[in-house]
């Protein structure tokens, strides 16, 4: 269906530009049934155009009693206080933890009255404290609701993303304004074989009211809807993001077609889930456009989905790649793509125009991106082995995924907190690196892409089986460190502490994630170099098999076979149409 420009619709009121997000993020949730490996996945592009791409680390640690952590706003670093510190916490690795335990999020703001100054607990604190005190995602709701609500709640609204080994759970929350200390929320397990997503809007509408193992929520979150004044049906009919984040024209098309597109990719356009009586349905994907587009809220598409076939890791990162290619909101299609089918557009994302208003796209992958990643949470292996984060930075359409186990001990030069920031250049920064490229192929991109993108391919593909080779000799080295007795050590206080018998493990393991991560960082230095050399001036070298250039025979110098593409034909069609009685051969 198409009724209006593939890239950029009119806006038929000026607020509703405001109303989508620029520093916004996408959020993909698979449970291990609806893997190709079993493990649990959720991939996470935080994307804001002023942060920096870097993975955040803390060990382990042991603290006493009196110990304070501080309480940093993550947007913005504004110190909100400190709250006490418990006995033990766990190593984090991005946001993923040594117990396997994955919490991402999604910033939908909603009603704006619920936003409490006054808290201590902003939703990146929520994430990261979470992740330092809860093993599994049953505990790590617990731990964030206390949080919340004994601290106060300082953000706006947020949809989490929490998984372990075993579950995956989908998460929204809101604040209850300045006098009302805490939070109001629900969560709901995605039934093992779905798939979930959420892109900066609340998702969770109706749900059941007396299945704990499936579906948790605060107390009171239907009565304070009742008490403001946002719902006033019976307590089956309610909904949480109705009542708290009401649906307008931004929040269907620059945020829910985000969430309806990974599910068209995953699912190959037919959408199977389970109606209220627990049966399974299947309606094609396009039966929902016009909701994903905007243009009719009652066609809302569902919470939880069965994808096509099982997923892999490779699978969830190709759609964050996303930029609604062969949809109606196609972003290379339209002369907003300039000569070369670029799928982005620039900020702000919003235009006026002889008195019309008009708003681009908003995709998956974007060019703001800080940092991106796929944590697989995979239980049949022992926890020390089996968190592994898929991490990378900037434009997730141009950049590449590494694996760093959660186990690590180091952090990969190229990723490390401090290397470089957004107004200091560093060579070494995976950041910089990603960007230099990205913004390389931005010129011509229809042409230059196609060469990043197979280098993309190969790495990941040569690195799923690298992942599957070091889970091999780990695993031996796990069993070695099993049969040997368990060397105890006296403190000062007569305490006895455990040595950790996995030191070998953990040692590999870091060695692993490390050399991986350097060794595509250099390869993506020489991609660089030869985007310039390739693609120079609008020309194209042609390349043997060798990937050495063509030559002209005489010396290898002079390059033979250049070519130059040109222009698409719907911008050549444009340009014949605005400038064509000057420029037309007579």
């Amino acid at each position: 269906m198409r009724r209006l420009s593939t890239a950029i619709i009119i806006m038929i009121a000026a607020a509703l530009s405001a109303g989508i997000e620029s520093d916004a993020c996408t959020n993909v949730l698979v449970t291990k049934g609806a893997s190709v490996d079993g493990s649990n996945m959720v991939s996470y592009a935080a994307d804001s155009h002023q942060l920096y791409g870097e993975l955040y680390y803390a060990p382990a640690g042991v603290w006493n009693e009196g110990d304070m952590r501080k309480i940093n706003e993550w947007d913005t670093g504004k110190y909100l206080g400190e709250i006490p510190q418990i006995a033990r916490t766990y190593q984090r690795v991005g946001n993923m933890n040594e117990c396997q335990l994955i919490i991402a999020e999604t910033t939908y703001g909603g009603r704006s009255e619920l936003w409490d100054s006054t808290g201590i607990m902003d939703y990146g604190s929520l994430i990261y404290v979470a992740l330092e005190r809860a093993r599994t995602a049953r505990e790590a709701i617990k731990v964030i609701v206390d949080l919340a609500n004994t601290y106060g709640y300082y953000s706006s609204g947020e949809s989490f993303s929490i998984a372990d080994k075993e579950e995956v759970w989908v998460m929204d929350l809101i604040g209850k304004g300045p006098d009302n200390k805490g939070i109001v929320w629900v969560a709901r397990r995605v039934p093992d074989g779905y798939i979930c997503a959420h892109a900066n809007q609340a998702r969770i509408s109706t749900f059941p009211l007396d299945d704990p193992e499936n579906c948790l929520y605060a107390p009171d979150v239907i009565t304070f809807a009742r008490e403001k004044g946002y719902f006033c049906g019976e307590d089956k009919d309610f909904s949480f993001c109705d009542a708290y984040a009401p649906l307008d024209f931004s929040g269907m098309r620059g945020c829910e077609a985000r969430a309806w597109s990974a599910f068209n990719i995953l699912c190959d356009g037919k959408f199977t889930y389970l109606d209220e009586n627990g049966n399974e349905v299947t309606q094609d994907a396009y039966d929902f456009i016009d909701y994903a587009m905007g243009w009719d809220k009652t066609k809302r598409f569902p919470l939880f989905v069965k994808p096509a076939r099982k997923i892999s890791m490779k699978n969830v990162a190709d759609v964050m790649r996303d930029h609604y290619e062969g949809t109606p909101m196609d972003m290379t299609k339209d002369i907003g793509a300039g000569g070369n089918a670029l799928p982005y557009r620039w900020r702000p994302m919003g235009f006026e125009y002889e008195g019309k208003k008009y708003i681009n796209e908003r995709a998956i992958a974007t060019q703001q991106t800080g940092f991106w990643f796929v944590g697989q949470s995979r239980g049949w292996l022992p926890d020390v082995i089996g968190g592994v984060i898929w991490f990378g930075c900037d434009d997730a359409a141009t950049s590449y995924l590494t694996p760093v186990y959660t186990c690590t001990t180091e952090i990969p030069e190229s990723f490390r907190v401090g290397n470089g920031n957004m107004i200091t250049y560093s060579p070494t920064s995976a950041f910089w690196m990603t960007n230099r490229v990205a913004n390389a192929c931005y010129k011509a991109y229809n042409i230059m892409f196609p060469t990043v993108d197979a280098e993309i391919d190969a790495w990941e593909a040569s690195m799923t089986e690298a992942v599957a080779k070091a889970d091999e000799e780990a695993l031996k080295l796990y069993e070695e460190a099993r049969i040997k007795p368990r060397r105890m050590i006296r403190r000062n206080d007569r305490k006895r502490i455990v040595v950790d018998p996995y030191t070998d493990v953990r040692a590999y393991l870091t060695a692993f994630s490390v050399d991986n991560a350097q060794k595509i960082f250099d390869k993506w230095v020489a991609l660089e170099q030869l985007l310039l050399i390739k693609y120079i001036d609008g020309n194209v070298k042609a390349q043997n098999e060798d990937g050495s250039f063509v030559t002209n025979g005489h010396t290898d110098c002079i390059p033979d076979k250049i070519t130059q593409p040109g222009y698409t034909d719907k911008w050549k069609a444009a340009v014949a149409a605005d400038h064509g009685k000057t420029i037309e051969e007579k």
